[in-house]
C-alpha cells in the first residue's frame, strides 16, 4: 500500500510540475525550440551524473554489458523524448498552449490502452465507466477542435509511448534517466557547439537571465522525468494515465488566463466532462481501497 501511495504522490508531483513548466519555456520563447530541447539534454546529463556520483550508483553499467538489449530499449526512449520535447516547447513558443493541453488531455487514454494490451491490466467497471467518460469528453474536444490535431496526437503517442516502455524497461528511475542523458548527450553537445561556432548560439549572447534558464533546464527537465519513471514502477499504467489530467488542466489554464488564448464553450464541456472522470475514478480507488481495508 504503501509503495502504491507512493508511486501516485510521484505522479502528481511530476504532473504539476509539468502543467507550470509551461511558463518557464514561455520565458525562453526567443530561443528556437531544437537548441532548447539541446541544452535539456545537456545540462540533464551533468545534472544526473551529480547524483549518480552522489548516490554512488554505477552497478547498472554492469547490467547493460550482460543485457545488451537494454540499451536498444532505451535508444528507444531517448527518440521518444527528443519528438515529445521538440513539439512540445515548439508549440508551447508558437502559442499553441491550448494545443499542448488537448495532447495530454488524449495521452491519459493512450496510456490506459497501452496497459490494458501490453500489461494485461484490468479494470473495475466503475473504472472502465470513467475511462470512457474521459473518451467521450477527449472525442468531443478533438470533434470542436476542427482540423486535426497534429500537435496534440504526436504528443499524445510519444508520451505514452515513453511511459509503457519505461515501465517494462529493467532499469529504475534515475539510471535509467541516466542512460537516456548519456544517450542524448553528445549529438546535443555536438550541435550546440556548431551554433557557438557559427555564431548562432543563444546561451551567453542574449542575456545572463536567458543563459541561466537554459543550463537550469537540466535541473526542471530531470526532475518530473524521475519522478514520473518511479511512478510508472510503482502503480498501474491505468492510474499513471488518468491522473496525467492534472497537468493539461493546467496548462489549459496558463494558456487561456495568464497567455489569453481562446477557451470557447466546447472546450469548457470537454474539460468538465474530463474531469467528471476523474473524480469518478478517483472515488472508486478510494471506496476500492476502504472495501479492502475493511475485509
Amino acid at each position: 500500500m504503501n509503495r502504491k501511495r507512493n508511486g501516485i504522490n510521484s505522479a502528481i508531483v511530476a504532473y504539476v510540475l509539468w502543467g507550470v513548466l509551461t511558463v518557464y519555456w514561455k520565458f525562453l520563447q526567443t530561443v528556437p525550440a531544437f537548441e532548447i530541447v539541446c541544452h535539456r539534454a545537456v545540462w540533464s546529463f551533468v545534472f544526473v551524473t551529480f547524483l549518480l556520483i552522489w548516490k554512488n550508483r554505477w552497478q547498472w553499467l554492469q547490467q547493460i554489458r550482460e543485457r545488451p538489449a537494454t540499451l536498444i530499449t532505451f535508444l528507444g526512449t531517448s527518440g521518444i523524448l527528443s519528438l515529445n520535447w521538440c513539439t512540445y516547447i515548439w508549440a508551447v513558443n508558437a502559442g499553441h498552449v491550448v494545443d499542448v493541453s488537448l495532447g495530454y488531455f488524449i495521452n491519459p487514454l493512450v496510456s490506459v490502452l497501452l496497459g490494458v494490451i501490453f500489461l494485461r491490466e484490468r479494470l473495475r467497471p466503475w473504472q472502465w465507466i470513467a475511462i470512457g467518460l474521459a473518451a467521450g469528453g477527449v472525442i468531443f474536444l478533438t470533434w470542436s477542435y476542427g482540423v486535426f490535431p497534429w500537435i496534440a496526437v504526436t504528443l499524445a503517442i510519444s508520451f505514452g509511448s515513453y511511459g509503457l516502455l519505461r515501465k517494462i524497461a529493467p532499469l529504475g528511475a534515475l539510471e535509467g534517466l541516466s542512460l537516456e542523458s548519456t544517450i542524448l548527450f553528445l549529438p546535443a553537445l555536438a550541435y550546440l557547439v556548431y551554433l557557438e561556432l557559427t555564431g548562432s548560439a543563444s546561451f551567453g549572447h542574449t542575456g545572463i537571465a536567458t543563459s541561466v534558464l537554459l543550463t537550469s533546464a537540466g535541473v526542471v527537465t530531470a526532475s518530473p522525468l524521475l519522478l514520473f519513471a518511479s511512478a510508472t514502477r510503482q502503480i498501474r499504467l491505468a492510474t499513471v494515465g488518468i491522473l496525467q489530467y492534472i497537468t493539461p488542466t493546467l496548462q489549459c489554464l496558463l494558456g487561456v488566463l495568464v497567455y489569453g488564448e481562446a477557451l470557447t464553450g466546447a472546450r469548457l464541456i470537454g474539460f468538465g466532462v474530463v474531469w467528471t472522470a476523474l473524480l469518478i475514478y478517483f472515488l472508486e480507488g478510494v471506496v476500492e481501497r476502504r472495501r479492502l481495508v475493511a475485509g
